[in-house]
């Protein structure tokens, strides 16, 4: 008996998650029609709407991004000294903060700024609509909610989260050089010169593609879970904690993945 109950509680969880997964390839696929196909027939934009959404996720988040950025890269510059002070190779910390904070620290600190910042917003927003049945409205009016509502969000967070990990480099490296100056006795012109040999081209693009990643599944997973709101606003709640939690998690999987695509072919 209970090896039956057992067993139907993993069928409903099977089949549930099949579900889920239907709806969200659902909406990745419309999203990549609105986005991709639809412009070159005639089935423009939102500009305006993609403009603002960039303020919003991007202009409005610079102070946060560039605060903890800035501390990030002072953490790593002060424990990397802790270690390299011992063989006598403190100026090796300019290496080791410039190339973390470009290939990992810098994209996955932003994404992760993001996803609790912007993707839960998107939820949010989406959910509260859904509750007040506007999206049935648009629906009513003729009005796909895809193209109205979230491939502007979308396309906002691919254009804005690539330059806030490029903003974040910079700050994170200037929080390490600001260390390096005043408690290490490094000059700032051989620490700014020690980081420029330590990095390559390929430091900075991996960064740059993990953010598009990043935005994506921020974009994505926010709208999703907005998306399947139902009920009131205990729903919207629940709806926001489990997009950033979901959003985080797979943010970090990515990370991993990408990690060790470039470390094979890089």
């Amino acid at each position: 008996m209970i090896g039956a109950v057992w067993v139907e509680q993993i069928g409903r969880r099977a089949l549930g998650a099949r579900q889920q997964v239907r709806r969200l390839a659902l909406l990745v696929n419309q999203s990549a029609y609105w986005l991709f196909a639809a412009p070159w027939i005639g089935k423009g934009l939102r500009i305006r709407a993609t403009i603002h959404q960039m303020v919003r996720v991007g202009y409005e988040a610079v102070p946060i991004v560039c605060a903890i950025a800035f501390f990030v890269g002072l953490i790593i510059a002060l424990q990397s000294a802790y270690q390299l002070r011992r063989v006598g190779a403190l100026m090796w910390v300019a290496n080791l903060v410039g190339v973390s904070i470009t290939r990992e620290l810098g994209p996955l600190v932003t994404a992760i700024i993001v996803a609790g910042r912007s993707g839960s917003a998107y939820t949010a927003e989406i959910g509260s609509m859904k509750v007040a049945e506007e999206l049935d409205a648009l629906v009513t009016m003729g009005i796909h909610p895809v193209k109205f509502l979230i491939v502007p969000k979308i396309l906002a967070l691919l254009i804005m989260l690539p330059c806030l990990t490029v903003l974040a480099d910079v700050l994170g490296i200037l929080g390490g050089m600001t260390i390096a100056v005043f408690s290490l006795g490094i000059n700032a012109a051989s620490y700014l010169e020690q980081t420029q040999s330590a990095l390559v081209m390929a430091d900075l693009l991996s960064g740059l593609v993990k953010s598009m990643a990043f935005a994506l599944i921020i974009s994505i997973v926010g709208c999703y879970q907005g998306l399947q709101v139902s009920g009131g606003a205990e729903s919207v709640g629940q709806r926001t904690t489990r997009s950033v939690v979901v959003s985080i998690f797979m943010v970090i999987v990515a990370d991993c993945f990408f990690t060790l695509l470039f470390y094979w072919f890089g």
